[in-house]
């Protein structure tokens, strides 16, 4: 069995977890005009990629994410998964290896949120005709997760945690999605969905670090940069992977909600850092570019299922790094997003780098 060892340690290791503005009002600026202020407490968050925006169908072809999360919260009001998840999240509650690698340095300081979130992500081939997979390209795969996670901050770092559960094959409901939505449009459906990898029930946990780059606060008026420097670690029976990234931003009254751009595991909208500051006037206008690179030890659509003997006909490439430009929108309370990506070979039958757009709906109520 391909990679059979790698596949039994994501599903091992998993196993002991399941039984246990600017950077929100970096430092002070001019406000010019008056502050929107609302009483809301949460955001919700869609998330949809499309590689449509980059001119293929093929790879990573479709993301969905629907996420939302609380506004600040006392430790009581956490539920049973978060406490569990407590353990992991860097707080003096946490075990101590935690504590001593993500740990906070002033524990009055801290903040809590929690949030869910469903995600489906779906990988074809480029070549829709075959009933069966083509060789040399992408095998076909989807992937349905809930997610429940717990957000841990201070005035400089954010600590998320989410454990999800999910399935890859025909329960992920991938096929479905994508002839839904190719009905719409009014293409080609594709037709090698028989060949896709089998049901499975996964188990994973991914842990995200952010920090504000202080380095990056400035800005004349409400014109204003900021930025985050972020690494993360993600271990389970769907993907097992670490990456490093940063993200920055650049714009006439940013909105202190920095959110993920794009569809990661942690994806949320947040008040950044420890903060529940008011948006600076009705309007925000912003770009943002950054990069990521992940170390990918394990991939259920490349490396095929742990528990069964499949071969995807494809081999995972081990290191992927990507880059990502866009822009944002808010008025009062509502913000819209795009972003396009640029990501490197993640197989080593892949043609060239992949690209695909995302756009995000943000709002808090």
């Amino acid at each position: 069995m391909k990679n059979k060892s790698v596949r039994m340690l994501c599903a091992f290791s998993i196993l002991p977890l399941l039984s246990t503005g600017g950077l929100a009002q970096v430092g002070e600026s001019p406000v010019l005009g008056k502050e929107f202020v609302d009483d809301d407490e949460g955001y919700l968050t869609v998330y949809f990629d499309n590689d449509i925006f980059g001119g293929e169908d093929q790879d990573y072809t479709n993301g969905f994410r629907l996420s939302w999360i609380s506004d600040d919260r006392n430790v009581e009001d956490l539920g049973p998964v978060q406490r569990v998840l407590r353990r992991f999240s860097g707080d003096p509650d946490s075990f101590a290896p935690f504590r001593s690698i993500t740990g906070f340095e002033d524990p009055k300081k801290i903040r809590y949120n929690y949030g869910f979130s469903l995600t489906q992500l779906m990988f074809t081939p480029e070549d829709s005709y075959p009933s069966s997979q083509p060789e040399g390209q992408r095998r076909y795969a989807g992937w349905l997760g809930l997610g429940l996670s717990l957000h841990v901050k201070d005035d400089a770092v954010l600590n998320s945690i989410e454990f999800i559960i999910g399935t890859t094959g025909q329960n992920s409901l991938a096929e479905n999605t994508q002839d839904f939505i190719h009905e719409l449009k009014g293409s080609d459906k594709f037709n090698g969905w028989d060949d896709q990898i089998p049901n499975e029930i996964t188990a994973d946990l991914s842990f995200v670090q952010k920090r504000r780059a202080d380095f990056l606060n400035m800005g004349i008026g409400n014109l204003r940069m900021d930025g985050l420097t972020e690494w993360g670690a993600h271990l389970g029976t769907f993907r097992t992977e670490a990456h490093l990234g940063g993200l920055v931003r650049v714009g006439f009254n940013l909105p202190p909600d920095f959110s993920d751009p794009r569809i990661t595991s942690t994806a949320y909208s947040h008040r950044y850092f420890g903060t529940d500051g008011a948006y600076v006037g009705n309007w925000s206008v912003y770009t943002l570019f950054g990069a990521k690179l992940h170390g990918v030890a394990y991939d259920a659509t490349l490396d095929g299922p742990v528990f069964h003997d499949f071969e995807t006909g494809n081999k995972r490439t081990p290191l992927v790094a990507e880059s990502f430009f866009g822009f944002g929108v808010r008025y009062r309370s509502v913000e819209v997003s795009y972003v396009h990506t640029w990501r490197t070979e993640e197989y080593r039958e892949q043609d060239g780098i992949s690209d695909f757009g995302s756009v995000a709906v943000r709002m808090r109520f």
